[in-house]
């Protein structure tokens, strides 16, 4: 097994320290099954999306295609455009 240096915030840390003396392990075991455990493994994003389901699709009078076309919609809104003074 390699070493791999890296800096971490102090509240990071402390979560860590106080899980490795609960748990009677080493941190850098902590560290491992943080990096591969399930939730490393999940999709990004995916505590967002499942905090946000319920209001997807509630909004009507959107077109059906928004999410593949959106440069297409927001060039026509003129989103991005400098607007006069």
């Amino acid at each position: 097994m390699k070493t791999l240096t890296i800096r971490l915030p102090d509240v990071l840390i402390a979560q860590i320290e106080g899980e490795s003396r609960r748990r009677k392990l080493s941190k850098s075991d902590i560290v491992r099954e943080r990096l591969t455990g399930p939730a490393a493994s999940s999709r990004p994003g995916a505590a967002a999306l499942d905090a946000i389901a319920d209001l997807i699709g509630l909004v009507d009078g959107l077109p059906s295609d928004l999410g593949a076309n959106k440069k297409k919609y927001l060039r026509a809104t003129g989103y991005g455009r400098k607007r006069p003074r």
